[in-house]
């Protein structure tokens, strides 16, 4: 099969056909035709790149069948033979057509092929950019599509999913409230105790909503000065405070299109209270040390850890800025109220801090899940990470179990009902005689001293200064025993 560009030649005239092939066949494949119509089946039968037609045929001319050419096969080059150089011949040509060149005879054999080589030349070039086009148009779409593809698994990572809880979880509730806010373009109030996860559901709303291509940004208002507090939010011109050496973007300009957490908001001060009504309605605000007004198309969702309605009640909370931040209200319960949840929660958080930590890690045991699940969490999930922080550090097996665990969290009686307060607050606020209470605080002295030495019944003699008779003898008293050894004493030393 020849590898040589192929090349049509086209006349009425047997002579010129044969002049054309004897100049062109060194260096290309040349077929001929006599008409229009014997060309036209070659076409349907070849691969042509370039066509030499001569104008003036019986039937159709060179120029009519050139444009049907055109029409089926537009990318073979075409090049008109002609004895005439009529101008409105040349200009049909060319409109009708799109004729490549005009070769006028008598032609030269050397002109002949330099045209035929500039016009395979064009045709390879032609091909080579319609392929490039095609596939940077196909390159594009891939593109497009992993890009797309890549942002609904951060959608979908950051999402909802992400929101840890049991299949029985009181948070449930929360959560199908949240995603039905999140397609609602309105401000949501979220309120909870510092420390129960309300940043990770202001992100999953964002990330569940129609802004959830554009930025999310979240800032804890809490322990600010109003000063910083304008800075960050606002932005500040250049010069506006010593710290400030240029021109700084706040985070209202910043969130623009897309979401923007303020946590913390029953913190603010009245001034700052002002100036968030002035962006919550208005959706306007002047940066620090600027004259002009800026507008931001923002979501606003705030976080309290407080209830706003009795600040508003007393006074220290403006009336008016409640009602436009708290058009939907979601509140977080406390982990004490979601314990169901601190098996998952305790179990990730520890994978998490293993992997960021560089420390391998296959979990907690049962009994330390136990143990951790009698406390009542005041600090919420943050003191949860921190505990299995300090454990993840001191731990010397892949498996952490309950002798990590600290010492006021082993003393947390599980028969507590009530999770709102430590253990040396249930003693002094509880009720019962002195003796009733003293018993309380050894009985946990003894389990949590037992967990941490891991039950051995020596050692722990030891360091309370008791006999193993003694021990033995408050052991059975309180009726504390070891978990899966009931009446089963532990020997080792």
């Amino acid at each position: 099969m020849s590898t040589l560009p192929t090349i049509l030649l086209v006349d009425d005239e047997e002579h010129s056909l044969a002049s054309m092939r004897m100049a062109l066949e060194d260096d290309f494949d040349c077929i001929t035709a006599t008409c229009a119509e014997d060309a036209t089946r070659l076409m349907e039968e070849n691969f042509v790149h370039v066509i030499f037609c001569d104008h003036r045929m019986p039937g159709k001319t060179g120029v009519e069948f050139l444009s049907e050419v055109r029409e089926k096969w537009p990318e073979t080059v075409r090049i008109i033979i002609t004895g005439y150089t009529e101008t409105a011949d040349m200009i049909a040509a060319i409109n009708d057509a799109g004729i490549y060149q005009f070769l006028t005879k008598p032609w030269h054999p050397d002109q002949l092929v330099m045209a035929a080589r500039n016009a395979s030349r064009l045709f390879k070039l032609t091909r080579d950019y319609d392929r490039m086009s095609l596939e940077m148009r196909f390159l594009g779409r891939t593109v497009e599509n992993k890009l797309e593809s890549r942002r609904k698994s951060l959608r979908e990572g950051l999402g909802f999913e992400n929101v840890l809880r049991a299949s029985n979880s009181p948070l449930n509730a929360t959560v199908e409230q949240a995603r039905q806010y999140a397609s609602f373009d309105v401000p949501v109030l979220i309120t909870g105790e510092p420390g129960t996860g309300k940043a990770e559901l202001a992100r999953a709303i964002h990330y569940s909503s129609l802004r959830s291509d554009h930025a999310f940004y979240e800032i804890n208002c809490a322990g600010m000065s109003d000063e910083l507090l304008m800075v960050e939010l606002l932005g500040a011109k250049r010069g506006a405070l010593p710290g400030v050496p240029s021109n700084k973007v706040g985070l209202l300009q910043k969130a623009d299109r897309g979401t923007l957490f303020l946590n913390g908001v029953d913190t603010l001060s009245p001034q700052m209270q002002m100036i968030l009504l002035r962006v919550a309605t208005e959706g306007s605000f002047q940066p620090l040390g600027g004259h002009e007004v800026l507008t931001t198309n923002t979501r606003l969702l705030t976080g309290a850890h407080s209830d706003l309605l009795r600040a508003v009640e007393s006074g220290r909370f403006r009336n008016d800025l409640y009602y436009a931040l708290a058009i939907t209200e979601l509140g977080v319960p406390p982990l004490r109220a979601r314990i169901e949840d601190l098996p998952i929660l305790a179990q990730h958080m520890l994978f998490e801090l293993g992997s960021h930590h560089g420390k391998a890690v296959r979990g907690l045991s049962e009994l330390a899940i136990e143990f951790l699940s009698n406390y009542d969490w005041p600090g919420n999930l943050r003191e949860l990470e921190n505990e299995l922080t300090r454990m993840l550090i001191a731990a010397q097996d892949v498996l952490l179990g309950p002798e990590l665990i600290s010492r006021h969290i082993l003393q947390a009686d599980p028969s507590l009902t009530q999770r709102d307060g430590s253990a040396e607050a249930d003693v002094l606020a509880g009720e019962g005689t002195l003796k009733d209470r003293v018993e309380m605080v050894e009985m946990r002295i003894l389990r949590e001293t037992l967990t941490r030495l891991k039950w051995n019944k020596s050692r722990a003699a030891a360091e309370l200064g008791l006999s193993r008779v003694g021990l033995r003898a408050k052991l059975d008293r309180y009726g504390v025993c070891q978990p899966g050894k009931i009446n089963a004493e532990n020997e080792e030393d």
